[in-house]
């Protein structure tokens, strides 16, 4: 792959596929922490005298423009971030969009709106996405991938147009895949990986792929009561996929045979009911108990002190982890230490850690822990997680030279 060393981008429309799919509240963002990884590639092109058009999804809206999910707000923090002005286009390939290109001046950037709020940017059919991707080159001269978060979709932007325009990769997407292949090609051992969240199923290809590579995989979060009830312990009202425990007894049946560790709460932190996560009221009927021993009229919803000790054991002489979803409901404070506990662990190793994207991320920053600290936060959760799984990755072809 190309990188933006490669390209002459002075005085030229470099169009930079951007992953802004930030978390907005009331219409002010929550989290910045996507807009912050794909800025120095910005920057990086502001400083070479590139005019810079930068684009990007927000949410799901329905192929329309939809207020809700305006890149308005990103387009202000953004140029926090930078120090300089970033002009916002209210459309995608309209007449805002091209008058702001136009105007554009040597080191100047612009944001263009949400690009699904043009059904063309998702479309199933390939003439439909191709003539959207057609109306977005015209916009520009160049192209930089650098939305990790994206690659993973054969979408207009992430897919089509790199064959369209002279491309290459920015540096977020150039770290990512450096530290994706540390995990699958180049592995430091023991290599081991902390998978939480709330469904076995959305990690099924991963765990497929790793029992394989890891030397141990560590179960916490709603997931782990599937792996429990598979072990015949009752689990109470815990989130539960019936359907996937012969996939799970599968699992750790090849763990055994392949010499991997499956390692699972021993407690649990309980309660009979899910937890208020806009006010945050106390929950005053939680109790940790054995992880064998769940009432049955009540749910899990973190892994409980031993766990935690066990997962910090585990940790500590690992060289290579990679973490990928919280272990409990970390957005409440009564079942955010389990979370806590997983992020210290990873702190206090010396090995090469990476937490895999979205909630896990989100974890990090929420819970107060210096991301600097950690060796590398992805900013694409599903886009990781399908890389290791061994999946080719649309965007990621797309930019071969």
């Amino acid at each position: 792959m190309k990188t933006i060393e490669d390209l002459d981008v002075a005085g030229k429309r470099v169009f930079v596929r951007a992953d802004l799919n930030v978390p907005l509240s009331g219409g002010s963002i929550t989290d910045d922490g996507r807009i912050r990884a794909v800025a120095p590639t910005i920057a990086k092109l502001v400083a070479a005298g590139a005019r810079v058009i930068v684009a990007s999804h927000l949410g799901r809206p329905k192929g329309e423009p939809d207020p809700q999910f305006s890149l308005a707000p990103v387009a202000a923090r953004l140029g926090e971030i930078l120090g300089r002005p970033v002009a916002f286009a209210t459309d995608t390939v309209g007449e805002s969009a091209k008058a702001t290109v136009a105007a554009l001046g040597d080191g100047e950037v612009t944001l263009l709106e949400n690009l699904r709020f043009n059904a063309g940017e998702t479309a199933k059919d390939d003439a439909e996405r191709g003539a959207f991707a057609a109306e977005l080159a015209a916009l520009a001269d160049l192209y930089v991938g650098d939305g990790f978060g994206a690659v993973h979709r054969k979408h207009a932007s992430v897919y089509d147009l790199p064959g369209l325009l002279p491309h290459a990769v920015g540096d977020l997407i150039a770290t990512e895949v450096g530290v994706l292949k540390r995990l699958t090609e180049e592995v430091e051992r023991p290599y081991a990986v902390v998978l939480g969240g709330s469904k076995v199923s959305d990690k099924v290809g991963v765990i497929d792929n790793l029992l394989g590579k890891a030397d141990r995989i560590l179960i916490g979060g709603g997931m782990a009561y599937t792996f429990l009830a598979a072990l015949g312990h009752e689990v109470g009202i815990s989130l539960l996929q019936k359907d996937q425990i012969p996939t799970v007894l599968e699992y750790l049946e090849r763990g055994k045979a392949n010499g991997v560790e499956f390692v699972l709460p021993v407690d649990v932190a309980v309660s009979a009911s899910f937890p208020d996560l806009k006010t945050h009221a106390p929950v005053t009927d939680f109790e940790v108990v054995d992880a064998d021993k769940i009432p049955a009229d009540k749910e899990g919803l973190d892994i409980g002190p031993k766990t935690q000790a066990l997962f910090a054991e585990k940790l500590a002489d690992a060289k290579t982890v990679f973490w990928n979803g919280p272990v409990g409901v970390f957005e409440h404070p009564t079942f955010a230490e389990g979370t806590k506990a997983v992020a210290k662990a990873l702190l206090d190793s010396e090995a090469f850690t990476v937490v895999g994207g979205g909630d896990s991320a989100a974890a990090v920053r929420i819970l107060g822990f210096d991301e600097t600290e950690f060796g590398h936060i992805s900013t694409g959760g599903g886009a990781s997680l399908e890389y290791l799984e061994g999946k080719t990755l649309p965007g990621l072809a797309a930019l071969e030279d």
